[in-house]
């Protein structure tokens, strides 16, 4: 679900309408796939085994708990990092504001997104966490002024639509928790939207302390009234897989993007859909139903065809920069 605290489209603020920013006028290094694509499917392989901690975790706690142990654990990490003079020194908050408010809201989707995963199939979770995309592109209208035509609006339309079979709405109402993975999705491309430019401005690491440090902050009150600890050797070894897969998967996710191109990384995220659906299957015993796979696919070609759009409206400011500088 999404949580990570850095995501690669807050690397650069949006250029002004109609202007290419200074990253994409810049000769950028030749991208290696091969060695992002290796660091995202560690991100992938990361990812699916936290979502499966987080489940396997609720057998026995409530997902506020998830959320308030997880934090603690990335924290106290944290902590033994701060002990690095280099790793305190890469540490910038040139605007708290910004932070805070980017940090509350992943904290929030991520608790919307941990209860979605205790209480939805596996599969559909994950579908319509890939929604995120679609919500970004909405939100960057209003937000960050910018041009969205209409192929990418009709794209997001479809996303839509995919979203609504998956959650078939009737007329006694929606499932809470199919709402909890959207908002998950939403506050997420908020936070994105809101935040563009933080990492270049500040540094993934500070980038991930605020994100983190403020997840904790804001589940310690919520997990308050469910206050439980794991019980026996079995779910305190689900906490350390979900702290650890949590730390791994945001490393994975940074090395991927700064090696890879993006288009070609974010395909292979989809990944994740095969391994959680499998190990659901093998673990839970659940099976994808009918409109989680029309919906899903849907979703994932209106996601993907976004991205390819994104890539050829950055082509096409690229082009007509090196144009005018010519002229």
């Amino acid at each position: 679900m999404p949580q990570a605290p850095f995501d690669p489209r807050e690397i650069a603020p949006a250029p002004p309408v109609g202007e290419a920013s200074p990253a994409e006028t810049a000769a950028p290094p030749r991208p290696d796939n091969a060695l992002g694509g290796a660091w995202m499917l560690m991100s992938v392989v990361t990812a699916s085994a936290m979502v499966l901690a987080v489940r396997g975790m609720a057998e026995g706690l409530d997902s506020r708990m998830t959320v308030l142990l997880r934090s603690l654990g990335i924290m106290a990490c944290v902590g033994a990092m701060l002990l690095s003079p280099r790793f305190r020194r890469s540490l910038r908050f040139s605007n708290p504001r910004l932070h805070l408010v980017r940090g509350g809201l992943i904290a929030v989707s991520t608790q919307f997104g941990f209860y979605a995963i205790s209480n939805l199939n596996l599969s559909t979770a994950t579908v319509l966490s890939f929604t995120a995309p679609i919500f970004a592109t909405l939100l960057a209208v209003p937000l960050n002024g910018e041009r969205v035509g209409p192929r990418r609006w009709a794209a997001v339309a479809a996303g839509f639509a995919g979203a609504l079979i998956i959650l078939r709405p009737t007329p006694a109402g929606l499932d809470w928790a199919m709402l909890s993975a959207l908002l998950a999705a939403v506050l997420f491309a908020l936070a994105l939207a809101l935040s563009r430019g933080i990492a270049a401005a500040d540094g993934p690491s500070a980038a991930f302390v605020s994100a983190n440090g403020l997840m904790l902050l804001i589940a310690l009150p919520i997990a308050l009234p469910v206050w439980e600890l794991p019980t026996g050797a079995g779910g305190w070894s689900l906490l350390a897989l979900l702290v650890a897969t949590s730390a791994a998967r945001n490393v994975g996710d940074l090395q991927a993007y700064r090696h890879g191109d993006a288009s070609v990384m974010g395909v292979i995220t989809y990944g994740r859909l095969v391994l959680i659906a499998a190990a659901a299957w093998a673990i839970f015993d659940e099976v994808p139903d009918t409109p989680t796979l029309v919906g899903g696919g849907v979703i994932i070609a209106s996601t993907l065809y976004i991205a390819y759009r994104e890539r050829a409206v950055a082509r096409e400011r690229r082009a007509l920069a090196a144009a005018r500088d010519e002229s």
